[in-house]
């Protein structure tokens, strides 16, 4: 049994090395100019290695999204199970510990940066699809906090819950898009008052009358 363990631990790492691999070259040569041999050698494993735990480019890049993605989503179930009296308040913390926590992760960062700017065309055309249902999983999620909401009497009757998720969406992608791809935004500095001032203009957390 505990050479079945450690031989589960080295796959492990094994993965992680490649997808870390992956990231750096995607990051440096894009992810057309970058080979399977390319992510092997800087990963420091063989070809069979890679191949052992993924099928093609594609299948990595489909990886590193899942691992960005999956626990995000259970960052946001768990937070739903928790009965907040003002759950808009509640979004709002949630999402500003979420943007200065990333701040803080720059393996984080680099994966995020990688799907903001990709094309997906070629091989990767197929993936489009999956990745914007996974957005739409997230967005549901968001608007079940504005939803929780009217039915405390903590958010406007009249609002509109999907229109707000599509306002939240669209204030945070712009946000990252700043933070990723300029150096006007600094998260650790702007986070918290940009998602309080968002809050503020939609006029989620004012009295609903």
């Amino acid at each position: 049994m505990p050479v079945m363990r450690k031989t589960k631990e080295d796959a492990q790492k094994t993965r992680q090395a490649i997808l870390q691999a992956a990231i750096e070259d995607f990051s440096n040569k894009g992810f057309f100019n970058t080979s399977l041999d390319d992510i092997a050698k800087t990963a420091g494993v063989t070809r069979g290695a890679v191949y052992w735990h993924f099928n093609n480019k594609a299948d990595i890049f489909n990886a590193l999204h899942k691992d960005l993605h999956e626990p995000f989503i259970q960052v946001l179930l768990a937070d739903l199970e928790t009965d907040s009296d003002h759950p808009v308040l509640q979004l709002r913390d949630l999402m500003t510990d979420l943007l200065i926590n990333l701040a803080n992760e720059p393996h984080k960062e680099q994966v995020m940066r990688l799907f903001f700017n990709c094309d997906y065309s070629g091989v990767l055309a197929p993936l489009q699809e999956q990745h914007s249902n996974s957005k739409r999983e997230s967005l549901d999620l968001f608007e079940a906090y504005f939803k929780r909401a009217q039915e405390k009497g903590k958010l406007n009757p009249k609002a509109d819950p999907h229109i707000l998720t599509l306002t939240l969406h669209c204030f945070l992608k712009g946000l990252l898009t700043e933070y990723l791809n300029n150096d006007i935004i600094d998260l650790k500095t702007h986070a918290r008052p940009l998602i309080k001032q968002l809050f503020e203009g939609l006029k989620a957390v004012h009295n609903p009358s």
